[in-house]
C-alpha cells in the first residue's frame, strides 16, 4: 500500500454525515483531527474499533482532537451505527469513494482466499493545520484508541 506521507498536506473533502450535515476537513482548523478508514458498519472489527473511540472520546477531545470515520456505508447505516453503539463522533459517508480514493484506503484485500476491493483499515492523524502528522497502516481495533492516545502523549500533546 503506497499511503500519504506524514508532513504532506491532507486531501480536503466536502461529503455528508450520518445526521445529513456537510462536513468538510477544513471545518476542523485549529484542531487535530483523526481520520480513520474502517471497512463496514456493525462488523465485529469495525464495532470494537468505533467503542473504542467512544470510551476514549473524552480524553481525546481534552487534547483538542476530533474523530471522523471513514467508510463507504451510507448516511442511513451509519446513523444506525451511531445510535446502536452510543458513537459520540461524525461517520461520513463516502459512497461515491472519493475520500478513501484520496487517502488511499481503497484497495485490493483478500478473504478467504478471494481478492476483492475494499476499504483498508487505516488512520491518519491530521493536525492542526491540516498537514499529515502520523499514519497507523497496521491497525488492531481493539487497541487502537489507546495506540493513538499514546502518540499523542509521547509526542507532547
Amino acid at each position: 500500500m503506497n499511503l500519504l506521507d506524514v508532513g504532506t498536506k491532507a486531501p480536503n473533502f466536502t461529503t455528508m454525515d450520518q445526521n445529513d450535515n456537510h462536513i468538510s476537513l477544513t471545518d476542523f482548523k485549529g484542531k487535530k483531527v483523526i481520520l480513520y478508514f474502517y471497512p463496514k458498519d456493525n462488523t465485529p472489527g469495525c464495532t470494537k474499533e468505533a467503542c473504542g473511540f467512544r470510551d476514549n472520546f473524552d480524553k481525546l477531545r481534552q487534547l483538542n482532537v476530533e474523530i471522523l470515520g471513514v467508510s463507504i456505508n451510507d448516511k442511513k447505516s451509519h446513523r444506525s451505527f451511531v445510535q446502536k453503539f452510543g458513537l459520540p463522533f461524525t461517520l461520513l459517508a463516502d459512497t461515491d469513494k472519493q475520500i478513501v480514493k484520496a487517502y488511499r484506503a481503497w484497495g485490493e484485500k483478500t478473504l478467504y482466499g478471494k481478492k476483492y476491493m475494499g476499504t483498508n483499515r487505516i488512520t491518519y492523524l491530521i493536525d492542526e493545520s491540516g498537514y499529515i502528522a502520523a499514519v497507523f497502516a497496521k491497525v488492531k481495533p481493539e487497541k487502537h484508541a489507546e495506540e493513538i492516545l499514546a502518540f499523542l502523549h509521547a509526542h507532547g500533546t
